[in-house]
């Protein structure tokens, strides 16, 4: 096995982790299950460390890391419904904008140009409060502790922020889409 190939492997080990973190929640084992994520969040770090550091990208690890951060956050999500630690109408926002962002890259990247992922600001501050949300509805749970109005303010930072990236998406989608027709009909 070459060396570049370590960083796909701990993606891999973070996929096959996501089974025993909707167990664990299932099973109401809140203290395993915040383990076995904060594991995932570490080996999330040390793969992109490691295809940074040594230059082990592979074009299978830049699709496999985002996969397995989506799948641990859909799973997250949707168990956390499942069991009633989080309203059902609030994960199915969460997952669907994910949905709608997953659909429109594929279809742009299939009808219109490769596309590459860009990330707004707005994006990545979503996803840092929905870790957070995460680990803080599992801890509440497990030990009753942060207070639930601290959830239901990460909650409207949640909703605010997928509005604001979900509108940021789209309109970027559209530019980039009439961007791309005015040069072919130029190139003609």
């Amino acid at each position: 096995m070459k060396l570049k190939y370590i960083p796909n492997m701990i993606c891999i080990a973070r996929i096959i982790l996501v089974a025993p973190i909707v167990w664990s929640l299932k099973e109401q084992r809140y203290g395993l299950a915040l383990a076995l994520i904060l594991i995932a969040g570490l080996s999330d770090a040390l793969d992109g460390y490691l295809a940074r550091r040594f230059d082990w990208r592979t074009r299978l690890g830049g699709l496999l890391d985002p996969a397995a951060d989506k799948l641990l956050m859909f799973a997250a999500f949707v168990t956390l419904a499942w069991i009633g630690l989080v309203p059902v109408w609030f994960s199915a926002i969460v997952v669907g904008r994910d949905i709608i962002i997953i659909s429109g890259t594929i279809i742009y990247q299939l009808t219109v140009a490769p596309i590459h992922g860009e990330p707004t600001g707005a994006s990545k501050l979503n996803t840092v409060f929905q870790i957070l949300f995460i680990l803080l509805a599992i801890t509440h749970a497990w030990l009753g502790q942060p207070p639930m109005v601290v959830l239901r303010m990460l909650g409207v930072a949640i909703l605010t922020t997928i509005a604001i990236s979900t509108v940021q998406y789209v309109t970027t989608g559209f530019t980039r889409r009439r961007e791309h027709r005015d040069n072919a009909e130029q190139d003609t």
